[in-house]
């Protein structure tokens, strides 16, 4: 007799929300305002995912980089390398120009991708979104204990992100294919060797499946 595996648990709308992390005009689209090529796919996967949660009435958060302009709210702390790997001189002084700067076009998410007005938005100054936001309150007071990501970057933070739910018990489901990388090396790295140790990594079609 041929035994059937067991379904894995489906994903219960009332208890879930989705996060969509610095899916910003300022890393998503060029300065003539068209989607990245990388971006592409991730934002059509992105997007296929909230019109599925919206039809569910499940939570939707956005969590959206909030530096100030003159970059005084923005780590500075003696690394070896910037976000792109370049070699920093530990001597020089700390540049003074942020990514992209609270209340700015480039702070905004995509249109593609825009906040309805019951949303939440959390605006954050590090890489993870629960780190002085009141992100965790949110999902607390709705009773929600099983959290979706996507958005970029995956290595950065999505990643102390999700280091972050995990530590404060949260279920997590990371949608793979709604990720992406400057470094897709790491990107691989994440989904497949690390991720898997404190979430659920799928895609965002089998997403779909767990909530129907």
């Amino acid at each position: 007799m041929t035994i059937q595996p067991t379904p894995e648990p489906a994903i219960n709308p009332a208890r879930t929300a989705l996060l969509l992390f610095d899916l910003l005009n300022g890393h998503v689209k060029d300065a003539d305002r068209a989607i990245k090529p990388r971006y592409i796919p991730v934002v059509t996967a992105a997007s296929d995912l909230l019109g599925a949660v919206r039809e569910k009435n499940i939570m939707v958060a956005y969590a959206q980089a909030n530096h100030r302009a003159d970059n005084a709210t923005t780590a500075h702390t003696l690394r070896d390398t910037n976000n792109r790997l370049s070699r920093l001189d530990l001597n020089a002084p700390p540049e003074l120009k942020p990514v992209v700067a609270g209340g700015s076009w480039e702070a905004n998410t995509i249109d593609e991708l825009a906040p309805n007005r019951e949303d939440y938005l959390i605006p954050k100054y590090r890489w993870s979104a629960f780190y002085q936001t009141y992100l965790e309150l949110a999902l607390r007071t709705r009773g929600i204990d099983t959290l979706i990501l996507a958005g970029g970057s995956t290595d950065v933070g999505i990643a102390s992100t999700a280091y972050a739910a995990r530590d404060l018990d949260f279920n997590l489901v990371v949608a793979s294919d709604a990720c992406t990388s400057n470094e897709t090396d790491n990107h691989d790295q994440f989904m497949q060797r690390i991720f898997p140790r404190m979430s659920r990594v799928r895609t965002v079609s089998e997403i779909l499946a767990l909530l129907a």
